[in-house]
């Protein structure tokens, strides 16, 4: 028997009604707030254990219609869920809601965290630490086993390259943080893979924290990433070190500017 997924209420709709209308003709004002609360909706229903394990969202037109929103924001929305383990997609199939003991204790933790981050900003600057502590083995650990990353790495360095040529800052830093997760995929740890897929999300929004502070031109930053990649591709474990703690340390700059800037906290946190 095919469960029958869960509906969404009017109420949830008048809920986020405000933060999905759509701008001029339509097109929302800000597609990364939008997707971003609906991922808080369906993240706060999933672990609350409104969503159970094996229920199947509503079909993503459904979705964006409830939202108020277009079909490509509700499939980013998805795909952030999908990456933080809260949801598996198949082809021609509704997202399905899946958890296991130790991704619900994480996703309980990261949210626990992002309250955290609501009532006080400082602890992005702390999340940039548990970056580094993360991401510096992870390079290093890449480069000294032969340099191979999964697909997701290039997938990244190439969608940040379209960006650039788009002119699309937004899209930029879904890939920018897309590159890093990559990077923790190809280690091939899944206590490690649970572990950042929950504080995904978070990384996603320090990022975009940090691209307000408009002084690094999108070819820079790829340029970085790109330097990242190549020297673990050359197996040059230091060097991916060194490039990595220049890269993250000069985020955490751009962050501290941010965050620096009252008006650009309260932006990032409407």
């Amino acid at each position: 028997m095919v469960a029958r997924p869960p509906a969404l209420s009017a109420a949830t709709a008048e809920r986020f009604g405000p933060v999905r209308t759509g701008g001029r003709d339509g097109v929302p004002n800000d597609r990364n707030k939008l997707h971003g609360s609906v991922v808080e909706f369906f993240e706060a229903e999933i672990l609350s254990g409104k969503l159970r394990i094996g229920e199947r969202l509503p079909a993503e037109a459904e979705i964006a219609r409830t939202f108020k929103v277009s079909t490509r924001t509700i499939r980013e929305a998805l795909q952030i869920l999908e990456t933080k383990g809260l949801l598996r997609r198949r082809h021609g199939e509704r997202a399905n809601v899946v958890r296991d003991d130790v991704g619900e204790f994480l996703g309980s933790l990261a949210l626990t965290v992002k309250q955290l981050f609501s009532s006080e900003p400082r602890y992005l600057l702390q999340l940039m630490d548990v970056r580094r502590i993360i991401e510096l083995d992870v390079v290093g650990r890449l480069a000294g086993a032969g340099g191979l990353v999964n697909e997701e790495v290039e997938r990244a360095l190439a969608g940040m390259r379209d960006a650039i040529e788009a002119d699309d800052a937004s899209r930029f830093t879904t890939y920018d943080a897309e590159f890093h997760l990559g990077l923790v995929h190809s280690v091939s740890n899944e206590i490690l893979n649970v572990l950042y897929e929950n504080l995904y999300g978070l990384i996603l929004e320090v990022i975009r924290v940090s691209s307000r502070v408009p002084n690094k031109p999108l070819n820079v930053a790829y340029a970085e990433h790109a330097e990242i990649y190549r020297l673990i591709r050359c197996r040059e474990a230091e060097g991916a070190r060194a490039a990595m703690v220049r890269h993250l340390e000069g985020s955490a700059g751009y962050l501290r500017v941010a965050l620096g800037n009252g008006k650009i906290v309260r932006k990032g946190r409407k």
